[in-house]
């Protein structure tokens, strides 16, 4: 079982870090600004943004005295490229169920 797969995966099935993930693929964010975006508190924000970083799928930059966020597409495009090789194999009979 791919482990880091099944990571990256469980991250991404929470609706709140879902909708991070949408709000960071097209603009950095910091935890201040996310919080206000998606009307829910900035301890929530840094918690999803943990799970995210754990799985690498975001990654966080300091600039000044607050830390930005965006996406790690290479995190994004594995997640893809796996389940687009899944959904392409070949479907067998079962042998013992003939």
């Amino acid at each position: 079982m791919d482990e880091v797969l099944v990571n990256k995966l469980k991250a991404v099935a929470h609706k709140t870090r879902w909708q991070l993930l949408n709000d960071l693929i097209t603009k950095d964010y910091c935890v201040k600004a996310l919080a206000k975006k998606n009307n829910i508190s900035e301890s929530a924000v840094s918690q999803h943004l943990k799970v995210l970083r754990e799985a690498e799928l975001v990654i966080g930059e300091k600039r000044g005295y607050y830390v930005h966020y965006s996406v790690k597409r290479d995190g994004l495009k594995e997640i893809a490229s796996k389940i687009e090789k899944l959904a392409t194999k070949e479907a067998r009979r079962c042998q013992n169920c003939n």
